[in-house]
């Protein structure tokens, strides 16, 4: 299930791309994925652009109902509690949607249980903001370092920061990796985590994605497939991997790359995110103003009489009635907690993965490649060979002056030869029903 609005906009410096699949086990895809890019300067200032993915669970098509809900109501409430900051409106509106999603769950015993995770990125001129439930991961490319900004909700995630689980000992292979520990719908209660805002430069890549995907590619393929092609090529070479490698699950795969000063946090005068700050003036009983009147005039006819000790008085009155007056009109101002320099929520990033195009990498895709040419061949499938090559040819050359454009061009003869393949396959498909 899908929904992206917004794709193209104002020129704010960011590329964005996404793909969903429902990978090669499933016969339906439950999760969901939405993507907003502000449209006007104004609300690029206020709301930032909005990225999330969703990955439903239950059956008789309750998840894909759950992860729908999901990226359909958390963003529009999120746009419309304009009274509360960034952060605040986010945890509001996924905190909601949990609520609703947990009503319509109970409502109907076909869905009872149903749930969601949820993972949302808010691109804003103060920085990147995430919140997530679940395992559907956020990540950010910088330079040559992968960082994971979300931290999973799941048993193997919790028992380990808990230090109950040591890496590569025994128990930690025996813990399945795929058990969740937080999602929206089944609870009435849902505890949401909110990290950053992190600083943006000119050059981040940002990735959301469900665990169809890092459950078959690893971190520092990720960071190398986004280092090297541009976001719509990057999201098709992914979700083509993790079907190469069995697919058992459904891929969705979003991608945000900061390509202009507009949308770096150093060149935005944007105000500090805040916390808990209130701007509503409480209303005042006028009987407070009118004392305050009085006292206020009599201080002034008091003296014509030479009362003025009782001016004085007045005067004192006055001046005290008015401050109770204030005191009362602001009482529900404050500025709240402003996240700004090293102040931020959350304890991430919470993984940090060197990646690039080594050799090593080039050697693992180029097998790749040649494996999907054999089952091309095997199949007597009819590929245009020539563009198959001449891809393989530029990648080959590119290999020691340019290693960027070498795992492109490599990467491309994979989606070449994938689109090849699939076309194909549904067109036989399709002859086959024909005939029967």
């Amino acid at each position: 299930m899908v929904r992206q609005e917004n794709a193209v906009a104002f020129d704010c410096g960011v590329q964005t791309a996404s793909l969903t699949n429902v990978g090669m086990r499933r016969s339906v895809n439950q999760d969901s994925y939405v993507l907003i890019v502000a449209d006007t300067a104004e609300l690029w200032q206020q709301r930032g652009h909005f990225l999330m993915v969703a990955d439903g669970m239950g059956a008789h098509a309750a998840g894909e109902l759950a992860s729908k809900m999901a990226v359909e109501n958390t963003p529009y409430l999120y746009n419309k509690y304009l009274d509360l900051s960034p952060p605040e409106a986010l945890e509001r509106a996924i905190r909601e949607s949990n609520t609703q999603i947990h009503s319509r769950g109970s409502a109907n015993t076909d869905f009872h249980g149903m749930g969601t995770t949820a993972s949302a990125l808010v691109l804003l001129p103060q920085g990147a903001l995430c919140a997530h439930v679940g395992d559907s991961r956020i990540y950010r490319l910088r330079g040559s370092q992968l960082n994971q900004l979300s931290f999973d909700h799941s048993l193997q995630w919790e028992l380990r920061a808990s230090g109950q689980l040591s890496e590569g000992s025994e128990l930690a292979a025996a813990v399945p990796k795929n058990v969740i520990t937080r999602s929206l719908g089944p609870n009435a209660n849902v505890q949401i985590d909110l990290e950053g805002p992190h600083p943006i430069e000119v050059g981040d890549v940002f990735l959301l994605c469900s665990d169809g995907l890092t459950g078959r590619v690893e971190d520092h393929e990720l960071g190398t497939i986004m280092g090297c092609l541009p976001p719509h090529e990057a999201v098709k070479v992914l979700v083509d991997l993790a079907n190469l490698r069995g697919g058992p699950d459904n891929i969705t795969v979003l991608i945000a790359k900061i390509i202009k000063p507009d949308a770096a946090t150093a060149t935005n005068q944007a105000p500090p995110l805040v916390l808990g700050g209130k701007k509503d003036l409480k209303p005042v009983n006028p009987i407070i103003w009118i004392v305050a009147g009085v006292c206020a005039l009599a201080a002034l006819l008091l003296p014509l009489k030479g009362l003025y000790i009782f001016a004085g008085v007045s005067v004192l009155a006055a001046v005290i009635t008015v401050i109770v007056g204030l005191v009362k009109l602001f009482s529900g101002y404050s500025k709240g907690t402003q996240l700004s320099g090293n102040r931020r929520l959350g304890k991430g990033p919470y993984t940090a993965t060197p990646c690039g195009p080594t050799p090593a990498f080039f050697a693992k895709i180029q097998q790749t490649a040649a494996e999907l040419k054999q089952v091309a061949l095997d199949g007597n499938y009819n590929v245009d060979w020539a563009e198959y090559d001449e891809l393989q040819r530029k990648a080959l050359a590119a290999q020691q002056a340019n290693p960027v454009d070498a795992v492109r061009q490599l990467c491309k003869s994979i989606t070449f030869l994938m689109n090849e393949l699939r076309t194909q396959h549904n067109r036989k498909a399709s002859d086959s029903e024909i005939k029967l």
